[in-house]
């Protein structure tokens, strides 16, 4: 995974303030966060070897880098900046669901020049391309193609101010497997020049499309798979079950599940994500994966 891994400072709210106001915070934590370190993790928690490829700054905390040695996340390209903060997000999100996010950017900015993560990507079977960037994250695309290391392309957010037309084209070009919710999905295709999904599928082979309580879609040649989302009892947060959702369809994928079985796995590991508060080590909420080619629910889902 290559792209962020943050300090992300989680603020709950009532409601979100208007311009010019304050409301006062109901409960705030920190905790390991990004989008790579998120996406490396679940992963990893759910059978994936996988590594992380990510800038930071020498204030990153030895307690995240602690849980992520402690779950099996390779670290050997999670580097130092010197006279660099570690990437920051300050989210606020509200009881109905809402949030607003700001970024500190830190040593994730300005790495257009920095070395590539070439030990992981002489020996991955796919690199995923998360938020960073752009001019790092096509360079990283441009050398796994050397490789023959196929790409998976996950702007987020950062579609609607980091990427412009002519960086996502190349991009495109690049890709195998894009990531994206409806929003994002929409915008990606205005500013590349598509006029649809299947318009876009002739470019990208496989299309994932997260929809939030609709579940997720997927855009293949053959056609489209629509899924819906898991039952969730308690909503704790919504910060990360995009992050969940990638992680477990990795699980379901390299396992070699078909298509509709990986995009299940994702879609119940978001629903864990969303409803699980996790304690002092950050720990993962246990999920079981179903047997080879089969789906299982567990309570919960």
């Amino acid at each position: 995974m290559v792209g962020h891994t943050n300090r992300d400072v989680i603020v709950w709210l009532d409601r979100l303030p208007a311009r010019d106001r304050t409301v006062p915070a109901l409960e705030r934590e920190e905790r390991l966060g990004g989008t790579a370190a998120n996406i490396a993790r679940w992963a990893v928690h759910l059978g994936v070897r996988g590594a992380l490829a990510s800038f930071v700054g020498p204030d990153f905390p030895p307690s995240f880098r602690e849980i992520l040695a402690r779950e099996g996340v390779g670290t050997r390209e999670l580097w130092v900046r010197e006279r660099q903060f570690t990437p920051t997000c300050w989210i606020f999100e509200e009881k109905g669901g809402g949030q607003c996010t700001v970024i500190d950017q830190g040593a994730m900015e300005g790495t257009r020049s920095l070395p590539l993560p070439e030990h992981s990507l002489r020996r991955c079977a796919l690199v995923h391309l998360a938020t960073g960037e752009p001019d790092y994250q096509l360079r990283v695309a441009e050398r796994a193609r050397e490789l023959g290391c196929p790409v998976a392309f996950d702007p987020a957010q950062e579609i609607r101010y980091r990427w412009r037309a002519q960086g996502l084209r190349q991009m495109l070009r690049r890709t195998e497997v894009l990531f994206a919710n409806e929003r994002e999905m929409g915008l990606l295709m205005s500013r590349a020049g598509f006029g649809s999904p299947r318009e876009l599928v002739g470019a990208v082979p496989l299309l994932l499309v997260t929809r939030g309580a609709r579940g997720a879609r997927a855009y293949t040649r053959e056609g489209r798979l629509d899924l819906p989302a898991h039952r969730v009892r308690t909503l704790y947060r919504v910060t990360g079950a995009g992050d969940a959702f990638r992680g477990g369809f990795y699980a379901g994928w390299f396992r070699g599940e078909p298509l509709r079985e990986s995009l299940d796995t994702g879609l119940r590991a978001a629903a864990r994500a969303i409803q699980h508060r996790p304690g002092g080590g950050e720990e993962l909420p246990p999920m079981r994966l179903p047997p080879r080619g089969g789906t299982v629910k567990s309570p919960g889902d």
